[in-house]
C-alpha cells in the first residue's frame, strides 16, 4: 500500500429485516461517533407514511439529524437514481464537515446505490408503455411469475405485488437482453462502508412484526391511511403499494374486512423480512450481529462500535 494513498471516506450502514431493531442503533452509533442519520428505507421517503413504516418520533431520533426523510409526496414514484443523487450529497457533505454518515435501512438497493458503484441501465417508453398497460390488465402476479422464470434472483428480491419494481426488472431485461440481477454492479464501494446487519431470531423477529404491526393500528394507521388517500395515496404506483398502506386500501375498497387487513400486512410483512434477509445475506461484507431475546442494547451497540474501529481502513484500486 502506497504511503500517498487515501483511505476510502468511511461511512457506517446498519441494515437487516424490519422489525429488526436497525433505527434504535444507527442513533445510538451515530450519538456516539458524532455522525448523523441517512435513510435507506424507500417507503419512509414519502412525507406523511410515519405509522405504517416505523418512522422514528423526534423523541426516539434523540436529537440526532436525520436526513431524507418524507422527501417525496405520495403520488410520486420513487427512483433509486435519484436516491442514490441525494444520499451521497448527503454522505459528502457530513463527510467534509468531520462527521459520520450512518446509513439505515432494509431496502436492499437503495444500500447498494449509496454505497456501491452503481449505474442504472436506461429506459425504453415503448417497453415501458406496453409492460405497464400488461401489469394494469393482467396483474402484478403474472409478470412476476414472468420475471420468475427469466430472472429467478430479481423475482426472489421483488415481492409479486410491487408491480412497478416488476415492470422495470423486465423491461431491463428486455433492453440489454440480460437477466435484471446482471445489471446490478459487483461488491465495488464507492465509499468505505462498514455494514453492520443486526440479525434476530426468525421465532421472535416473527413476533416482533406482529407486535409491530398491532401497535401501527393502535398508534392509527386507518386514519394515516385516509389521510393520505386524500392526497393521492392510492394513486401513488409506489407508495400504494407499501405493507401495510396496501392492505388498508383494500379493506377501505371493500375487498377485505379490517381483520383480513391486518392478518394480511402480518404475513405479507413476515414474507418480505425473509426477503430482505436473503438480498443481505448475498453481500459478504456485511458483519453480522445476533440480536436474541433479551440482550442488553448497550451490548449491541458496543459490538457494533468494536467492528467500527477495528475494521482496516481500504484504499480506491491503482
Amino acid at each position: 500500500m502506497s504511503s500517498s494513498a487515501t483511505p476510502l471516506p468511511r461511512v457506517v450502514s446498519v441494515v437487516g429485516a424490519t422489525a429488526a431493531g436497525k433505527s434504535d442503533l444507527a442513533v445510538a452509533i451515530a450519538r456516539t461517533l458524532g455522525g448523523e442519520v441517512i435513510n435507506t428505507d424507500s417507503m419512509q421517503l414519502y412525507r406523511g407514511m410515519d405509522i405504517g413504516t416505523a418512522k422514528l418520533t423526534a423523541d426516539e431520533r434523540g436529537g440526532i439529524p436525520h436526513h431524507l426523510l418524507d422527501i417525496w409526496e405520495v403520488t410520486e414514484a420513487a427512483s433509486v437514481a435519484e436516491y442514490q443523487r441525494l444520499a451521497r450529497a448527503e454522505m459528502d457533505r457530513l463527510l467534509a464537515q468531520g462527521r459520520t454518515p450512518v446509513l439505515v435501512g432494509g431496502s436492499g438497493l437503495y444500500v447498494r446505490a449509496a454505497v456501491d458503484e452503481m449505474e442504472f441501465p436506461g429506459t425504453d417508453p415503448e417497453v415501458r408503455a406496453r409492460l405497464e398497460a400488461e401489469l394494469a390488465e393482467a396483474g402484478s402476479g403474472v409478470l412476476h411469475r414472468r420475471l420468475a422464470a427469466l430472472d429467478p434472483a430479481a423475482a426472489e428480491a421483488i415481492l409479486p405485488s410491487n408491480g412497478r419494481r416488476i415492470v422495470r426488472a423486465l423491461e431491463v431485461i428486455e433492453i440489454t437482453g440480460q437477466p435484471f440481477t446482471a445489471n446490478l454492479p459487483g461488491h465495488t464501494a464507492v465509499y468505505d462502508a462498514v455494514q453492520i446487519g443486526v440479525q434476530v431470531p426468525r421465532p421472535e423477529l416473527d413476533e416482533r412484526i406482529e407486535l409491530r404491526v398491532d401497535r401501527m393500528w393502535r398508534d392509527g394507521l386507518l386514519d394515516e391511511v385516509r389521510e393520505l388517500e386524500k392526497a393521492g395515496l392510492r394513486e401513488g404506483r409506489t407508495a400504494s403499494r407499501a405493507l401495510g398502506y396496501q392492505q388498508v386500501l383494500a379493506y377501505f375498497a371493500g375487498e377485505c374486512t379490517e381483520r383480513e387487513a391486518r392478518d394480511e400486512t402480518v404475513r405479507a410483512t413476515r414474507r418480505f423480512a425473509r426477503r430482505q434477509e436473503s438480498w443481505f445475506r448475498r453481500d459478504d461484507r456485511i458483519h453480522w450481529l445476533a440480536r436474541p431475546a433479551g440482550a442488553d442494547p448497550v451490548e449491541l451497540l458496543e459490538r457494533s462500535l468494536d467492528l467500527i474501529r477495528t475494521q482496516p481502513r481500504p484504499v480506491p484500486a491503482g
